[in-house]
């Protein structure tokens, strides 16, 4: 049964489980699509802000005086908070309020952006991404839960999510680009900056339309599960980003990976005795949540590695500068806005898991042409502008898939811990794709010149493919809900 069929057969939701206010006869009120307003505005800045500095951080280290080896650190610490601490606030989320931890978290990320753009150290620089990072895991997961209590099952929710799940694609790429404009024309200060105005607004806003939301019954937070969970993530991301770095076979990298997995096996156990879990078991073993979440994972892993992939070769093999691989990057995100506008109409006829399916097909098939990538600057651009448009469509109807199959079928006080699942998978997508796909590439560059690093973008563009085609035999064959 589709989610749409599901909507019409269990009626109206109530209102106390919609904050902000949105019918279920397909329309919406004017609070309601402030609500959403206000909710996606905050996901975009989110989303800019984790690619908004990548451009920028050989000019902040040389502001700095941070060595190479050092700039690293600046995204990682980022990137180890936004996708270690997500589930944990997810849960909070639903125990505390998901409105009052979306407006905290959104207070921090002000704070903590005005901080590293007036920072005049390493320290403060790498303290202000820490929180950065804190606020991300903290806003991602409860405006998401906000977003899907605030609409009923069905084509405004899935309208919702595909709306924010195009601004989210789009202002990744979109951080790229604006942050190869601010460093250009104003200073690296103003990746930072930016983010405080917008912060502001949506502060001044949001406690207007939202309304508070959470279960009605409150139970304790499961601090042994919420502990394992934690360091078991922040040891994988660790390790990965360390294998993208020094190899895989460095032993901080395989150190972490294995306390990673032993961590991660014993939150299992945990959760299994707890009586109050900080994810239950039973939604775990739901097979719309444990491999919906694995195919978020792998969408978010692609399309992130590929425009990394993408922007080494504009700029290593192509010889554009910066700003102009960022603006060619453009078109990716025009193809994320119009996947983003198509999924619902997709979902609603196909059903989700089609959807994914294929909108994966679509993504496999336009990363699979970036292969024929050469030397030549008019071929390339001629070859990678309709892929990557074409691409990002696809990968933005496959997201919106993931978005509605995991958040469907469940009750409201499990929607933050839904929600946080499916937003730790975007952050570990996004945190993991980069290094592993750098690894691939790296291990595959014979040379330093603009052939050899071609075939090591070549072959890392070919392990994204096979990733997107597992993808696509994962929704086929094994993600089989009952309830579709």
């Amino acid at each position: 049964m589709s989610v749409v069929d599901r909507a019409v057969r269990e009626g109206p939701v109530p209102a106390d489980r919609r904050p902000g206010g949105g019918p279920s006869d397909g329309r919406l009120t004017p609070r309601a699509r402030w609500t959403l307003v206000v909710l996606l505005v905050a996901q975009f800045m989110l989303a800019v802000d984790f690619s908004i500095l990548n451009v920028a951080l050989p000019v902040v280290g040389k502001g700095l005086g941070i060595p190479l080896s050092g700039l690293q650190w600046i995204g990682t610490a980022f990137a180890l908070c936004a996708a270690g601490f997500t589930l944990l606030f997810g849960r909070v989320a639903d125990l505390f309020g998901r409105r009052r931890l979306f407006l905290g978290g959104l207070a921090v990320l002000g704070l903590a952006s005005l901080a590293g753009g007036l920072a005049t150290s390493t320290g403060v620089l790498v303290v202000a991404r820490v929180f950065q990072g804190l606020a991300t895991a903290a806003v991602t997961p409860a405006g998401l839960s906000l977003l899907t209590t605030s609409f009923p099952e069905g084509p405004l929710r899935e309208k919702a999510l595909g709306l924010n799940g195009a601004l989210m694609s789009a202002g990744f790429t979109t951080g790229a680009v604006l942050g190869g404009v601010l460093t250009d024309l104003l200073s690296w200060r103003w990746a930072f900056f930016v983010n405080v105005p917008v912060a502001v607004a949506v502060l001044a806003v949001a406690p207007l339309v939202i309304a508070e939301s959470r279960p009605a019954g409150r139970t304790r937070l499961d601090v042994p599960g919420a502990l394992t969970v934690t360091l078991g993530l922040l040891a994988v991301v660790l390790g990965v980003t360390v294998a993208g770095e020094r190899g895989w076979g460095a032993p901080v990298a395989l150190g972490a990976l294995a306390a990673g997995a032993v961590l991660l096996a014993v939150f299992f156990l945990v959760e299994r005795a707890s009586p109050a879990p900080l994810v239950p078991v039973a939604v775990l073993r739901r097979r719309t949540v444990a491999l919906g979440n694995l195919a978020g994972i792998l969408a978010f892993v692609t399309e992130t590695s590929l425009v990394f992939l993408l922007t080494l070769y504009l700029q290593r093999v192509l010889g554009f500068s910066p700003l102009a691989a960022g603006a060619a990057l453009g078109v990716l995100g025009l193809g994320t806005v119009l996947g983003g506008a198509l999924a619902p109409r997709v979902i609603a006829r196909t059903g989700p898991r089609a959807a994914l399916a294929g909108g994966a097909l679509v993504q496999a098939l336009a990363t699979a042409a970036l292969l024929a990538l050469g030397t030549d600057q008019a071929a390339g651009l001629a070859l990678l502008l309709p892929a990557t448009f074409t691409g990002g469509v696809g990968n933005m109807v496959l997201i919106v898939g993931f978005m509605v199959t995991v958040t469907s079928g469940l009750p409201d006080r499990e929607q933050g811990i839904a929600a946080g699942l499916a937003t730790m998978s975007q952050q570990i997508g996004i945190t993991l794709g980069t290094p592993v796909m750098s690894a691939v590439a790296t291990g595959a560059t014979a040379t330093a010149t603009a052939p050899g690093i071609l075939t090591g973008v070549r072959t890392a563009v070919a392990a994204d493919t096979a990733l997107v085609v597992a993808t696509v035999l994962l929704a086929l064959f094994f993600l089989r809900p009952a309830e579709e």
